[in-house]
């Protein structure tokens, strides 16, 4: 076991493990952060995905050894009920969750993506979502959510 310390949601953390755990066990199971969730195991589906350094990744699929030093940030991180990230505020107005289990890959990503191109057209927020899954159907307004979090008319 070795110890990893990094930023999470601001705070510098230090987290015990085997080099190869996925950050998303830690996230979880060490430090109690539950908004990223398991989902396929194999960084398809997006459920779990937090931002490292500005960048959305897969929780699941990437080693703890990997985040070393880093700067991750989690749903928990984003905002509050009584005040939540332009996006979480977004997807509440858009009414874009469902069952919710993909919301924060959603969210992750569509942060991440904004943060590196604040106005994107349509066809960007697409391929930016591509590799989140949704089950419940609620794709329509998980784009109108993005598009108006990037000050966008609603597709």
């Amino acid at each position: 076991m070795t110890a990893y310390s990094f930023s999470v949601n601001g705070m510098m953390r230090t987290v015990e493990a085997e080099a190869e755990m996925p950050l998303l066990y830690a996230l979880r199971n060490t430090l109690g952060l539950t908004a990223a969730k398991f989902g396929c195991g194999l960084g398809q589906c997006g459920a779990c995905t937090v931002i490292v350094d500005g960048q959305a990744v897969r929780s699941c699929s990437t080693p703890i050894s990997a985040v070393e030093g880093t700067k991750v940030t989690t749903l928990e991180g984003l905002g509050t009920s009584e005040k939540p990230h332009p996006v979480q505020a977004a997807f509440i107005a858009e009414q874009a969750a469902q069952c919710g289990y993909c919301i924060n890959g959603m969210v992750m990503t569509s942060v991440a993506l904004l943060a590196q191109t604040p106005s994107p057209d349509l066809g960007q927020i697409k391929e930016a979502l591509a590799g989140n899954l949704c089950r419940c159907g609620t794709h329509q307004r998980i784009l109108q959510a993005v598009s108006r979090a990037a000050g966008r008319a609603a597709p």
